[in-house]
């Protein structure tokens, strides 16, 4: 997986654990793409301020992954209902993988 799919699926489980200051930065940095620059700008802090925070934030989120585990169950979870999908001969069993993978 990418660095950038991870840390999205990581701010996907964990990003409401981090502060407000710590989840808006990283969500404009991570989910839509802002520049240190940019975010040192908006925010009012220095590049070097931003990068620190964006790495502080990832050793978070990547912490309580080790901790929780959600995002590898998460990944398991689709990979499994893939393989139902895959190996089942019954339409409805496929159906009901496939709407599994939606959800998930």
């Amino acid at each position: 997986m990418d660095d950038i799919a991870r840390k999205n699926l990581l701010y996907d489980f964990y990003g409401e654990l981090l502060t407000e200051h710590q989840r808006l930065i990283y969500e404009d940095a991570v989910c839509n793409d802002c520049s240190l620059s940019e975010l040192a700008e908006e925010y009012g802090i220095s590049r070097q301020g931003v990068h620190d925070l964006l790495r502080r934030c990832d050793k978070i989120l990547e912490g309580y992954e080790e901790k929780l585990g959600l995002v590898a169950r998460f990944k398991e979870l689709r990979q499994l209902a893939g393989r139902i999908e895959e190996l089942s001969t019954d339409d409805e069993i496929r159906s009901i993988a496939r709407r599994m993978i939606e959800v998930l």
